[in-house]
């Protein structure tokens, strides 16, 4: 993707595979002695047993300018913290594996729900704050990254191009989200971002007129790339939904808080493939299905803080909308597969249309008839005027729980 275009909403900066990798992790290594760079990687346990956590802890190995590691480990057993304990100790960097299913955590958890300010639901959201809390507890970044742990094209370069813009002191930049195009070698992916939010965003200013929000989404290649880096001066006050809409919720969170020439994109791959989530068509509470209500919400929910009124009849009028553009677009994804020599089902693309106007008006449903929902988890600046013992509580719990587990011998399949 050699270009060097600007859309003039956001920078966007390109591989124009002009740069050697050796010399922008020396300046990265530069950078670090006044912006220390942590990671973040919300994993679940089963990505222990795929083929591509293995290869991203052999690439992260050699990277040297992050100073610490966090892992947030999703449904995981005592005997599995434990062995994913085992299998991320290989890493050189400082890093810790929080076990969010401990029993302190459980506590930990219990008394967020008590005072009111606790995630309302489990999810990547959930992980991705909780391991927000112990880097503010921790009080050594200046720069988060995140990326996840089912990257199977992985390699130390993305951290690289994803970290830099905002790590760069000479770089205005306070939050870089990564893009790369989705193909393998025979069919074009990201159908989430190709089917629903891109005709969707078209959509949307089609019914509801022009909004400047709507503009700096639709200015994101890959809005949905769970690839981002972030100044750490934004972390105590970022408000993200705990549930399949975190992507889209840090977007207007930077939205709502930071200048547009503060925001950046980076191309950081040539090609990216990952684990893919089924459509699940028969189940709403899995994969695609459910995340593509999750984002939808998302979406209205930003819009009507911005002003926004919506109605049954609009959200008539925009699945009617949507379903008409993302036809149109599935036939222009056919050529472009067709002119690359890869394949496109149109079938299945047509029935996850399908599934998705039917989405957007189930997403608006729960919009207009859950007025009182609290739909983000409370920022860890409203966590720490509530109890402000409680995050120094977290990085207690995570250092308890390192020493009272030992590290056993990764069991595929246990």
């Amino acid at each position: 993707m050699a270009d060097f275009h600007q859309n003039g909403n956001i920078a966007q900066f390109h591989n124009l595979r002009t740069q050697r990798l050796e010399q922008m992790v020396y300046e990265l290594e530069t950078f670090t002695q006044s912006r220390r760079i942590s990671l973040i990687l919300p994993s679940l346990f089963s990505e222990l047993e795929g083929e591509a956590l293995a290869n991203i802890l052999n690439e992260l190995s050699q990277v040297t300018y992050v100073n610490r590691i966090v892992v947030g480990l999703d449904r995981a057993t005592e005997k599995q913290f434990r062995m994913a304990r085992s299998v991320f100790d290989q890493l050189p960097q400082n890093h810790q594996v929080i076990w969010n299913r401990s029993p302190r955590m459980l506590e930990f958890w219990n008394k967020l729900e008590q005072l009111g300010i606790g995630p309302v639901e489990d999810g990547k959201g959930k992980n991705v704050w909780t391991c927000l809390g112990y880097l503010l507890s921790c009080a050594d970044t200046d720069v988060m990254a995140i990326h996840d742990c089912d990257i199977t094209t992985y390699n130390k370069e993305m951290l690289a191009r994803l970290v830099y813009p905002v790590a760069n002191p000479a770089f205005p930049y306070q939050l870089s989200k990564g893009f790369y195009p989705r193909v393998d070698e025979t069919k074009l992916n990201g159908r989430v971002t190709r089917l629903l939010v891109s005709p969707l965003l078209i959509a949307l200013k089609k019914v509801i007129g022009d909004r400047d929000y709507l503009d700096y989404l639709r200015s994101f290649r890959y809005p949905l790339s769970g690839e981002f880096a972030l100044r750490a001066s934004f972390l105590p006050d970022i408000r993200i939904p705990s549930d399949w809409g975190l992507e889209i919720g840090v977007l207007s969170e930077a939205w709502r808080s930071m200048a547009p020439h503060s925001v950046c994109q980076v191309e950081i791959a040539d090609n990216y493939d990952h684990k893919h989530q089924p459509v699940s068509a028969e189940d709403a509470a899995t994969g695609l299905n459910r995340m593509s209500v999750d984002i939808c919400k998302a979406i209205f929910r930003k819009l009507a803080a911005d002003g926004t009124v919506f109605t049954p009849n609009v959200f008539r009028t925009l699945k009617a909308t949507y379903y008409r553009r993302a036809l149109d677009m599935i036939e222009v994804y056919a050529h472009d597969a067709m002119m690359n020599g890869l394949t496109l089902d149109r079938h299945a693309e047509e029935k996850s249309v399908e599934l998705f106007a039917e989405n957007i008006m189930q997403a608006g449903e729960v919009f207009l008839n859950s007025p009182h929902e609290t739909p983000f988890i409370p920022n860890w600046s409203r966590v720490n005027a509530a109890a402000p013992e409680l995050v120094y509580e977290l990085n207690r719990i995570v250092a308890a729980d390192e020493a009272d587990y030992s590290p056993e011998p990764f069991i595929s399949g246990s």
